[in-house]
């Protein structure tokens, strides 16, 4: 490194310790700051990495604060960034407070933008066209419709996070929002008014840009939404809950073919053909072809399948091959080819017919493609749903995706979250992101665990997975509850577990006379059921995937979170079980480097629901004896943050008897 290249990382790391000090001007804007060297570690390790531009990739336990730990240097910097979280709740949260609040307490002027994908933005031209000939499926859909109208000339950005109350699985969204597929660019009519091309525009003139990690590997795949044209021109790249990262790109990098979006097209058929060119092509023969074809591939896809819940992943082997399955690959080829040969007729007479005709074939070649063998290096599956299927193929990893980014322009590179790994190289995240030759650095918790939580392993629970066993983690659930009054989470890892569980543990905690309500995953929005766990302590949450991460509630709102079983893969999982082949392909043990490594990741997660603050305090329950009882325990158990093991079950009560007495 240069001199002043020197001279610049100790300046920067000098300002950020000044940044972080007691009396600091973080210190000075809130008066609840806690000054924390490993938080400065952090920091002052991200201010390195910036003036060095490279890598750099840290797991901050809870408690380290790496929000600030990473945003502090940027600001000082004044460096231009892109900065990618999970969620799009994640992205409101550090564009609306988290960057305001910082660059005004260091005095650092910095212009900010936020960044998410079409389908977050209303769509003028598409608002025109439901206005006019939306078929609406219920009552409720048309009051949702009518709110988004009376919206429409009130809001700035078009962003529909602002309708509050609008539920992100609303029928209505899809309608008033635009695809890449439906989009008319330049050509369409309230062009010089769209919210996503300003989206764009403020990003483009933006020190700092928010995005989440689906909207930047959709991107990179598309180039739909300006990211790929944005990322070269930034100095630095941050990717805070980093853990999600190699999924959210494995799923945008290959190529999908799904039946919503088919259908989606032959409605946008035939409202097209009947406004600008009614009789002049069989328009609504086109659609209903289109349309049959897709619900057929459903159909063809789910055969044998009963009750599907959620998204369910099939082997490729299960379908490909079968006869109905061809044929409705066929047949949706043929549709889209017949489709675009009408559209070729009519594409001069409005601006959407060139577009419809893109995606005919779009839908053709890629139909051709699945019907195709598939690359060795790639994997292909099938995600089901209660109504759609989609067909996925992608590699089975992000190295090349990350590698040609890095290669493209010199930048200084962040990656963090809580759990990235067991070893100190962190290589279950810095393998598959192609991520060995970064800087890591594995900070833990601040928290006082040993006096502040404890870790319970029930023991003699019958075998993880039988209906008996989800039967015993309720009534373990419902003893913990009833000890604390409620307080209480219980994460499955399985949906199935899911129901089984909360069934069983209502009726446990009647018989007992509890009057704890059981709040399910599914039963209301996520949002609504948190706000209503917060609202009444006196309850249990029962959730699954969705549960295990991103949650934060503080104080003793909640002091006991019960884990079902160790999260193991799935073994007959489609992509574990390309990348078991992968591993073992390669002369590595599948179990140690793979199921057991992605186990100790999610359940250092799941656990890090329990303590989030310097004053929490509770109990973590894993109901799986294996934890204990097999050589690989050890190992998950190191994962978790460093809680007492409890002997058996009075100690554990004897435990919550003590954390209940407390807020008496």
């Amino acid at each position: 490194m240069a001199a002043h290249d020197d001279a610049g990382t100790l300046e920067l790391e000098q300002a950020v310790d000044a940044a972080f000090a007691a009396g600091g001007p973080l210190a000075r804007a809130d008066a609840g700051y806690v000054e924390r060297d490993v938080q400065q570690v952090f920091a002052r390790a991200v201010a390195r990495a910036i003036e060095a531009r490279t890598a750099l990739v840290v797991e901050a336990g809870t408690g380290v604060g790496k929000t600030f730990a990473y945003l502090v240097p940027l600001l000082l910097s004044g460096r231009r960034a892109l900065v990618s979280t999970a969620t799009k709740s994640l992205q409101d949260q550090l564009f609306g407070r988290d960057l305001p609040r910082l660059a005004q307490a260091l005095r650092v002027p910095a212009r900010l933008a936020l960044l998410k994908g079409r389908a977050s933005y209303l769509c003028l031209h598409r608002l025109d066209q439901a206005r006019r000939g939306a078929q609406l499926p219920d009552r409720l859909s048309v009051r949702a419709l009518a709110r988004v109208e009376q919206w429409a000339p009130t809001t700035r950005g078009g962003d529909l996070a602002e309708l509050t109350g609008l539920d992100e699985r609303s029928p209505v969204i899809p309608l008033v929002t635009s695809t890449r597929d439906n989009c008319l660019g330049s050509d369409c009519p309230r062009w010089r008014d769209c919210h996503v091309m300003a989206a764009r525009r403020e990003a483009m003139a933006a020190d700092i840009v928010v995005v989440n990690h689906h909207l930047f590997f959709a991107d990179l795949a598309l180039r739909d939404s300006g990211v790929a044209e944005l990322l070269p021109t930034v100095d630095v790249a941050i990717f805070d809950e980093a853990h999600q990262l190699v999924e959210a790109g494995v799923q945008f990098l290959g190529r999908s073919l799904g039946s919503a979006a088919v259908i989606d097209f032959a409605r946008d058929l035939l409202a097209a053909g009947l406004q600008h060119a009614r009789g002049l092509q069989p328009w609504a023969e086109l659609a209903t072809a289109c349309d049959r074809a897709a619900r057929e591939l459903r159909l063809a896809a789910g055969a044998g399948m009963r009750d599907v819940r959620g998204t369910l992943k099939r082997r490729w082997a299960e379908v490909a091959g079968g006869d109905g399955f061809d044929r409705a690959l066929a047949a949706l080829a043929a549709g889209a080819d017949d489709a675009a040969a009408a559209l070729d007729t009519v594409s001069e007479l409005a601006p959407d017919f060139p577009k419809l005709r893109q995606r005919s074939g779009d839908f053709a070649q890629r139909a051709r493609q699945f019907a195709s063998p598939c690359d060795a290096d790639r994997v292909r599956w099938i995600d089901l749903t209660a109504l759609h299927v989609r067909l996925v193929e992608s590699a089975l990893d992000i190295r090349e995706a990350l590698d040609a980014q890095r290669a493209a322009a010199p930048k200084a590179w962040v990656f963090t979250s809580a759990t990235l790994g067991d070893d100190e190289r962190l290589t279950w995240f810095t393998g598959p992101s192609g991520l060995a030759d970064a800087t890591t650095l594995k900070l833990g918790s601040p928290f006082d665990y040993a006096a502040h939580a404890r870790l319970w392993v029930p023991a003699r629970l019958p075998r993880p997975g039988d209906t008996a066993h989800a039967q015993a983690v309720a009534r373990v659930a419902a003893r913990c509850a009833g000890a604390l009054g409620g307080r209480t989470f219980v994460l499955t890892t399985t949906l199935r577990a899911l129901a089984l569980v909360a069934d069983t543990l209502a009726g446990q905690l009647a018989a007992a006379g509890e009057r704890l309500e059981v709040l399910v995953q599914g039963s209301e929005p996520k949002r609504a059921l948190l706000q209503r766990f917060l609202a009444r302590p006196a309850s249990v949450l029962v959730g699954s995937q969705s549960f295990w991460e991103g949650i934060d509630v503080r104080g003793d709102a909640l002091q006991c979170v019960i884990i079902d079983k160790l999260p193991f893969p799935p073994p007959n999982d489609p992509l574990v079980e390309a990348r078991v082949r992968q591993i073992e392909r390669a002369g590595g043990s599948a179990f140690n480097g793979y199921f057991v490594a992605e186990a100790a990741v999610s359940l250092k997660q799941g656990a890090g629901r329990l303590i989030r603050s310097e004053t929490d305090r509770g109990l973590l329950v894993v109901c799986d004896p294996r934890l204990t009882q097999m050589g690989y325990g050890a190992r998950l158990r190191a994962a978790l943050p460093p809680m007492p093991l409890l002997r058996d079950e009075a100690e554990a009560m004897d435990w919550l008897a003590r954390l209940a007495a407390a807020r008496a």
